[in-house]
Order: C-alpha cells, then structure tokens, then sequence
C-alpha cells in the first residue's frame, strides 16, 4: 500500500502542475472504487480552481474555494501525470483533465477513493476518514514527550498501535517495521511499555526513516510510481528489515525475523530489538 512517503512524492509531483488551475473535466470511467465515486463530482467540478493540493496521513486533498476532493491510492495505486494523447490503460478509473496536463488514478485493485467534502459540511478535518487520524510525524509537536503520552495505557503491541495511526499518522506496515528497527523496538512490545526514552529513540527513528524513504521518491514495491511514473528507490538503498526474512541484520549479522501481527507481516533482528 502506498504509505506517507509515496503519497507526499505524489503530492509534491502534482502540486506545481494542477494549483491554482482550473480543472476543464473530470472523467470517471470506473466508480465502483473502494466506496462509489459521487455520480454528480464531474459536474460539481467542472472549470473549478484547485487552491491547494493538500495531504493528510495517506490521503491527497484538493481544495477547491467550494470543498475538498479526497484521494486515496488504495493498495497499489498511483496518481500520475500523462503525456497528451495517451490512451487510458487498463484500470486508469479516473481521469483530472486540466488545460496543460492530465493526472490518471491508476488502480488495479479498486480499493482506492475519490470523495468529496463540501465547504457547507465543515472543516475537512471533520470528515469521518480523517477526524481520528493521529498528529503528523513532521509536525513540530510530535517527539518522545507526545508518544509517551498517547501510548500510556495503550496493552497493544507498539507496531500494531503505530499502524491504527491515532498517536502518529501515515506509519504503516512497511516503514513501522523500519522505524522500529531504527529504535531498536520489538514489535510485540507492548506500547505502554515504553519509556520517554524510549520513545524519544522511536519518534526520532520514526522522522528518520520517513525523511530517507521521501528522499528516495518512496518504495518499489508492487505497483507504486511517482507522479511522473518513476518507481522509488527507498528500499533499493535503505531496507534494513522489511521483507529480509533470514537474510543477515546489516548491523550484528543475525538473520532477519518474520511474524505476522494483525494479518500484517512484520520484520525484525532479534538481537538488535528487545521487547
């Protein structure tokens, strides 16, 4: 699944092209995506301006002065610009049509989304996908003192916690395993466990390993692309623990641990992280 790094990538590839222009059409050639694409969005947003293109977590928010669209990529999607004249592919379910460029959701799987907010309903934080999300881990309020805070209590093992997204957002499966690993953290470590210390370490690596994945343009995994359709690069140069089962830690050498935790696989040395 596209996690925070590919979708900021995505964002940053998108903004510079479609803010402050006029969307021309907006073409739905699937709606049955994760939850139906609203019959009537072409219309609502035909020759509106996008304000801002927008993130929060995992989800793309274009602003428009009268709402906001929300975009998610679902498990191997991607949002990219294409060349004029290209024809749609396979699973290009909805299309952006601006004056001087074209942006195609690509999503083979149909579990993305494209809804829309209306200004008249409230501030788009109020939305039901997003009014739970946690702080954003690049917001300068997030560290050791806020971790510490929101997993006090918290029985849960602390890979599970990070993944549901209410103490930190846009952590999933991929880099929690590697932030872990950073910090030196069990995933089955339950998170009222920890100490400010140690959360202190797992906000830090946490920042870390989201700087270098979005240094990278993100993961190569499955089907991700930038919005110009370049894979990232993030686990060619920086994997440490994800999807390594039995090859050696690069740090003591022992071979890399596989477990699954809530239907997610997760990955870790044994040596090098301790409960």
């Amino acid at each position: 699944m596209p996690e925070l790094p590919e979708v900021e990538t995505t964002r940053r590839g998108i903004a510079t092209v479609i803010t402050d222009r006029p969307l021309v059409q907006l073409i739905v050639r699937e709606p049955r995506l994760r939850w139906p694409v609203p019959a009537d969005l072409p219309d609502t947003l035909a020759g509106r301006t996008i304000v801002e293109c927008g993130r929060r977590g995992k989800y793309l928010l274009l602003r428009f002065e009268h709402g906001t669209q929300i975009v998610h990529l679902g498990m191997s999607g991607s949002l990219r610009r294409v060349v004029e004249g290209e024809a749609p592919r396979r699973h290009d379910h909805v299309e952006w049509v601006f004056e001087h460029a074209t942006l195609r959701l690509h999503d083979p799987r149909r579990f993305g989304a494209v809804l829309w907010h209306p200004a008249a309903a409230g501030p788009i934080e109020s939305h039901p996908l997003l009014a739970k999300l946690g702080i954003e881990p690049f917001d300068p309020r997030f560290g050791g003192a806020w971790l510490h805070a929101h997993l006090r209590g918290r029985a849960a093992p602390i890979k599970q916690v990070l993944l549901a997204g209410e103490a930190v957002v846009g952590v999933g499966n991929i880099y929690a395993s590697e932030s872990l690993f950073r910090a030196g953290i069990h995933p089955r470590t339950p998170a009222r466990r920890l100490s400010l210390a140690r959360c202190e370490r797992l906000a830090l690596a946490i920042r870390q390993t989201l700087e270098d994945a979005l240094a990278s343009g993100g993961s190569t995994l499955r089907d991700y692309v930038g919005a110009g359709g370049e894979p990232g690069s993030y686990f060619t140069i920086h994997a440490a623990v994800y999807e390594r089962a039995g090859q050696p830690c690069r740090i003591c050498a022992t071979p890399i641990r596989r477990i699954v935790q809530g239907q997610r696989a997760s990955y870790y040395c044994v040596k090098c992280q301790r409960a």
